[in-house]
């Protein structure tokens, strides 16, 4: 099973950014745990990091035809891409949503997810465990 897993703005500086709302954990923390998870559960798992929407967009498209599933944490694009969302229901791969903090917890305007509007589920407040809990769903609800 291959699985894109696609990180937003500010996802690459964990551990510097507002460490009491995103832990102290970085963004190489989150690739180990991306690769560990890989290895253990027999997955084949690409990493897609960017601070640009359109590159965002791109990479969802890119993986038509070739990502059984697609993890996505769109950070500040949560709450204002359509293009985002448009990009993931036009290739119809199955996604999860993830959020490092509690999004409910925090200001208003992160109560909405235009990308959330078409993913199956949603994993918030979990830290970097919310990516391991996405890929596990996946797995074994279309694991090949």
């Amino acid at each position: 099973m291959k699985l894109l897993v696609i990180n937003g703005p500010n996802i690459n500086m964990l551990g510097i950014r507002e460490p009491g709302i995103y832990g102290k954990q970085t963004f190489s923390d989150l690739l180990a745990l991306l690769e560990r998870t890989a290895r253990e559960e027999g997955l084949e798992i690409q990493q897609f990091q960017s601070n640009h929407e359109g590159e965002i967009v791109d990479a969802i498209q890119a993986a038509y035809g070739k990502a059984d599933g697609i993890v996505i944490n769109p950070a500040a694009y949560t709450h204002t891409s359509v293009a985002i969302l448009d990009a993931l229901k036009s290739v119809a791969i199955p996604a999860v949503e993830v959020h490092i903090s509690n999004v409910d917890a925090r200001e208003p305007f992160r109560q909405l997810s235009y990308p959330g509007m078409y993913c199956e589920k949603t994993i918030k407040g979990l830290g970097l465990e919310g990516y391991r809990q996405a890929i596990l769903y996946l797995k074994e609800k279309y694991g090949k």
